[in-house]
């Protein structure tokens, strides 16, 4: 099974000298973070949807140890449109994830919730940690505080599966996140796997900071 990986943006919030998806935690790049997630699982054929500075990461790619196929899929091309020129080649079941998210999932679990549903595409879900605090109140007096409590609301954590079919809500032009994602949950094609345990995307300094702190060990079998 083909595991794609969007590997195209700027990541104009981290403002580092290198490509995002090679922005390093823990001394190697968050996208070979993702990558071992799915080799722990058996999963290692993938193919790097790569854009803004896609030479540098297609570069790094030659030296990993899985067999990596980079396919520049243009500088400022949205996601869905990264997804969607790859139509011909996607004929079966395939996973799909970003180059900067990381997690302890049971990608067998997924795959296995995404067969019994029969959906055309799962998205994993997840409960992100808050980035600040919360007041709890009683009325007009304040009761308490709970200091970065999970979310209350289920948001998308990547770790897609996605049949073929499902590229016939992608065009040129899609992004993703947006319609095509919101077509396939109007038309009862997206199914939702909820993961509780650890999640967390590299998009800020400060993101960089606590996976370094909290290390592999969270999200890659020791």
């Amino acid at each position: 099974m083909d595991v794609v990986i969007l590997c195209g943006g700027r990541g104009t919030r981290l403002n580092g000298e290198r490509p995002k998806p090679l922005m390093e935690i823990a001394g190697r790049p968050i996208v070979w973070h993702v990558m071992s997630i799915y080799a722990a699982h058996g999963l290692r054929d993938f193919v790097l949807l790569t854009g803004h500075r896609g030479d540098e990461i297609a570069d790094w790619a030659r030296g990993v140890e899985w067999p990596v196929e980079c396919i520049d899929t243009g500088e400022d091309t949205p996601t869905g449109g990264r997804v969607h020129a790859l139509r011909d080649r996607l004929t079966a079941p395939f996973c799909l994830t970003y180059a900067d998210g990381v997690a302890d999932i049971d990608l067998a679990a997924l795959l296995g919730h995404h067969r019994a549903t029969g959906a055309l595409a799962t998205m994993t879900v997840v409960r992100p940690e808050l980035p600040f605090g919360v007041a709890h109140l009683d009325g007009e007096r304040v009761t308490g505080f709970a200091e970065k409590p999970v979310s209350d609301h289920w948001v998308n954590g990547g770790f897609f599966v996605l049949e073929p079919d499902a590229l016939a809500y992608l065009d040129a032009d899609a992004v993703l996140e947006r319609e095509p994602l919101e077509r396939l949950a109007a038309d009862g094609a997206l199914a939702a796997h909820r993961h509780t345990g650890f999640w967390r995307c590299l998009d800020t300094a400060k993101d960089a900071a606590a996976l370094e702190e909290a290390g592999p060990g969270r999200w890659l079998p020791i």
